[in-house]
């Protein structure tokens, strides 16, 4: 992993990021004091965020969480945010809808209950909005004046809303080629988009350089300097679905893969929950997902292999085309423990699984989604996930944005005059 230094904000040991208590080496465990850094000093290895986390009854927790907002703030006492955080303006995402999906259960032959957690009714209509959210508090504590990312799309809507609505002004940065849905909706929100010539991993290089550079400074990226913060984002959809199943664990998750940080911080976020006493300790299965253009990370489970080995991406699935995942390790050793494997299907089984979802529970998911729903199956059909334990699939963004995998083969059903007679002649009338 590349490294960049950033100078700390002097008040970084005694900024108000709520439970957060110092940022902690995922590799060595040496701790540092919160501040805008994302790589360990000694080792190199990434930091993640330290948790002084409330004492008392899970009774007592669960109750204050339940007077919490609509939202992921909510869960304030268990994030890296102020105590005040839901009087800032924010996106406020999060407590998005746990969709049982009996419909599709019955496609798939799932008989404990399956469910979609559906992240395409965020502000825009991805889960990138969790991850933001966090970050800008965490940009605002550290005196930042401009939001920044690398992004495959989605994030750069999250960071172009979230950065208008906070009072950031804002740059990010993506590949060239991203669907024109994800372009335009990172444009309209008035921050600088720059397409780089190349695919993600070469942008996030370019950032990486530019964070260490005079220019960078006052930057915040949050995927970058920011990340550590940034990733506690997705832990929030571990406490959504808990306390949406009544408190209580999936058996199995399905999780797609881009850089690994959602899968990873996931069951984060399960682990604390079974820490606080929130849910029941007991077996969880974590199951993670990649297109077959872009799946290092399935190559290195099947291979049985510890190393993720880069690879080029060519796929429609582009939210997820992430060459060299961060997190890719980490995701290995936790599919690994929870007894969960690693699968990819092609772009051609993301179509089918796309068009399954929508046409049977009204779903219309982007690319990403149509990866862990085709993984899904895939996954049922080789025995490697029980059909009879509870299940959870993510949705993480909306159809709209991913129009062109399905437009090619999804249109018109006929175009007729407007009689009845051409109607019943086109075939279309319901039979009786």
């Amino acid at each position: 992993m590349a490294v960049q230094t950033v100078a700390a904000n002097d008040n970084a040991s005694t900024v108000d990021l709520g439970p957060a208590a110092a940022l902690s080496c995922r590799e060595c465990g040496e701790r540092f004091p919160l501040g805008p850094i994302f790589a360990c000093v000694s080792c190199f290895g990434p930091l993640e965020v330290a948790y002084d986390l409330p004492s008392g009854s899970p009774e007592e927790l669960k109750k204050r969480i339940a007077e919490g907002p609509d939202n992921i703030w909510r869960y304030a006492p268990l994030l890296p945010v102020p105590s005040d955080v839901a009087d800032k303006p924010n996106i406020n995402p999060g407590f998005t809808k746990l969709v049982k999906a009996d419909n599709l259960a019955r496609e798939l032959g799932v008989t404990g209950g399956l469910y979609v957690k559906d992240d395409s009714g965020n502000p825009t209509h991805s889960f990138k909005d969790r991850v933001v959210a966090i970050a800008v508090e965490a940009a605002r504590a550290f005196g930042f004046t401009t939001l920044s990312c690398s992004s495959t799309g989605n994030l750069a809507g999250a960071v172009g809303a979230a950065a208008a609505r906070a009072g950031f002004r804002s740059c990010v940065f993506i590949p060239h080629d991203l669907e024109q849905g994800k372009v335009v909706m990172a444009a309209v929100y008035g921050g600088e988009l720059v397409g780089i010539e190349g695919n993600y991993d070469d942008v996030n290089r370019f950032c990486s350089e530019l964070i260490g550079d005079p220019l960078g400074e006052g930057w915040g990226f949050v995927n970058v300097n920011l990340r550590p913060y940034y990733g506690e984002g997705s832990k929030t959809l571990a406490y959504e679905i808990c306390e949406q199943l009544g408190w209580r664990l999936p058996d199995q998750i399905v999780i797609p893969i881009a850089s690994g940080s959602q899968l990873t911080k996931i069951d984060k976020g399960l682990q604390e929950l079974i820490k606080l006493g929130l849910v029941e300790d007991r077996p969880y299965k974590i199951f993670g997902a990649q297109a077959e253009g872009c799946s290092p990370v399935s190559a290195a489970f099947k291979g049985g292999h510890d190393v993720v080995r880069p690879q080029k991406p060519n796929t429609i699935a582009k939210s997820l085309a992430i060459g060299n995942p961060a997190d890719g390790p980490y995701v290995l050793d936790i599919a690994r423990r929870t007894g969960g494997a690693v699968e990819d299907v092609n772009d051609e089984q993301i179509v089918d699984a796309i068009k399954l979802l929508a046409r049977t529970e009204g779903i219309f998911a982007e690319t990403a989604g149509g990866v862990t729903v085709g993984v899904t199956k895939k996954l049922i059909d080789a025995g490697l996930l029980d059909p009879a334990l509870t299940t959870v699939v993510l949705n993480t963004g909306d159809g709209l944005k991913t129009l062109d995998a399905v437009a090619p083969t999804t249109g018109l059903s006929a175009t007729i005059r407007p009689s009845l007679d051409a109607f019943r002649d086109a075939g279309l009338a319901a039979a009786h």
